[in-house]
């Protein structure tokens, strides 16, 4: 029995310049503490080796305290191996940081940077794809096809890539042939790049990162756990659980007459969860100028309680009624700027992006008024 971690796309180091606030530095320490947590499954599990399948640093000019202290706490963990695999991200045209990492790297850290066998333990060989560049132009797996390995030896493929549909920048070129693993006799294929765990047939799996970074994908970050009995047994593989953040895409739909504070507060996580979750709710359907605009104080009041809180509204149909502009004024100047913008947002022969600027701002207008009545 061979037994070892799937991971990939750590991509330590990531900026995440779309927030603001201490948020970004918080999301990269998570980052960097998924290698301590790949490296306790390995233990609890009984692995030995961790494959990294690929961008392990978000650019390939990681900064020196990104670089080395993850080389550090890796060395922290020996005698747990590890396997670093360049992807399209920390590619091997960056010669500088794979010379650098080559002169740092500890004992137990092997760099995957040749197409060429490694041995990972008695019988059981790797056969990495190291990405050349951000976009090599061909399958770098075709490799493995006719590479001998010693009879009754484990194959194990590691490379990062698309197949077919199953990728983050594709082009037609790059694909990994869907059936890889049958062709080239492999026990395990073992892919990075995209970032949901996906599995592709019984023998080749994308891990998904383990630290999700976006809204794209609805599951959690995970590792897999690979276990092998032998030569063409079929590979057993369970999710490990490795995210410390929730990134959450929640679906809010509104009919008119629902209480959309009470349909938002029932959709989010609880209290405990929230500060350690990222959350965009998508809003849709129908609802009234006054219960939108509740919708939007609900979400503002709740904003402190998340790492991340983003309200997504353009997919509601605002029904605004005379009685609703009269809760603005009944006259004067804000009346007439209310009936303005009503008629704007009624206005079909304007760009959809118009009558949802002037739906905003009738919402806005609302609340405003809301706001100074006595």
């Amino acid at each position: 029995m061979f037994r070892f971690i799937h991971s990939s796309d750590l991509h330590l180091g990531k900026r995440f310049g779309n927030f603001s606030g201490d948020l970004p530095s918080r999301l990269r320490e998570a980052r960097h503490a998924v290698i301590a947590r790949l490296a306790q499954h390995a233990r609890e599990q009984g692995a030995t080796t961790i494959l990294l399948a690929g961008d392990t640093f978000d650019t390939e000019t990681p900064a020196p305290d990104v670089r080395r202290q993850a080389l550090a706490e890796m060395q922290n963990h020996a005698p747990i191996q590890w396997i670093i695999l360049p992807g399209n991200h920390d590619s091997l045209q960056s010669t500088q940081l794979w010379t650098t990492l080559n002169a740092e790297a500890p004992e137990n850290v092997v760099l995957a940077v040749e197409s060429r066998p490694l041995e990972l333990a008695r019988d059981v060989i790797l056969l990495p794809a190291p990405c050349t560049t951000r976009r090599p132009g061909r399958d770098l797996t075709e490799w493995m096809d006719g590479e001998a390995t010693p009879d009754g030896a484990l194959r194990i493929g590691l490379a990062h890539g698309a197949i077919q549909s199953f990728s983050e920048e594709a082009i037609a070129s790059d694909v990994i042939a869907a059936d890889r693993a049958r062709r080239a006799g492999l026990d395990y294929l073992a892919l990075g790049d995209w970032h949901g765990a996906v599995e592709v047939d019984q023998r080749t799996h994308y891990c998904g990162t383990p630290e999700p970074d976006r809204f794209k994908h609805q599951r959690p970050g995970t590792a897999l756990l690979v276990s092998i009995a032998g030569p063409s047994a079929q590979p057993e593989v369970m999710p490990l659980p490795t995210e410390s953040f929730a990134w959450r895409r929640l679906d809010l739909h509104l009919l008119e007459g629902d209480d959309p504070v009470l349909a938002l507060e029932t959709l989010l996580p609880d209290s405990r969860h929230r500060r350690m979750t990222l959350a965009r709710v998508v809003a849709t359907g129908r609802s009234r100028v006054a219960a939108w605009a509740a919708l939007a104080g609900a979400a503002e009041r709740l904003l402190p309680d998340f790492a991340f809180l983003e309200l997504d509204d353009i997919g509601i149909v605002t029904e605004c009624e005379v009685e609703d502009l009269d809760q603005i004024d009944r006259g004067g100047a804000l009346r007439e700027a209310a009936n303005a913008l009503r008629a704007e947002a009624d206005d079909e022969g304007r760009a959809s992006s118009e009558r949802d600027i002037a739906r905003a701002a009738l919402v806005r207008l609302y609340s405003y008024a809301q706001a100074i009545t006595p």
